[in-house]
């Protein structure tokens, strides 16, 4: 049960973000050269990703969720930093806080979902339980 609670908190997580960066392209990002691809990337990734994790029972959507999350996050504080690729952002807008509140689910989620999990009968036959 958890696992699956883990697994759609972390879907959240990246939909959220795809939205964001979505939304984004959109309004501005689209007229920009290299950004505006990076924001598509985003959005079909975090897609794709959270149909993984949703249907693979498997560690590698997990581990892409994160890797997901802690490379748009990277991205983002360089671009509030020292810029990324002519942009640099302010910490300024909604988008701007809901993509590192969907990006620091994506991480601590997918971070939480690989971390493996006994389950009940194997703690009762260890005597643990």
């Amino acid at each position: 049960m958890v696992g699956w609670i883990l697994r759609v908190l972390v879907a959240l997580g990246l939909l959220g973000s795809a939205w964001v960066h979505w939304v984004v392209w959109l309004d501005w990002a689209r007229n920009t050269d290299v950004v505006g691809p990076l924001f598509l990337v985003n959005v079909i990734a975090g897609v794709v990703i959270a149909i993984a994790v949703l249907l693979w029972r498997h560690w590698l959507p997990a581990l892409a969720a994160v890797g997901f999350g802690l490379a748009t996050l990277g991205a983002y504080v360089l671009s509030l930093t020292v810029g990324f690729f002519g942009v640099q952002e302010q910490f300024a807008t909604q988008e701007e806080v809901w993509g590192v509140v969907t990006e620091v689910a994506c991480v601590v989620f997918g971070l939480a979902l690989l971390v493996p999990r006994r389950t009940t009968a194997t703690a009762r036959e260890s005597g643990r339980v």
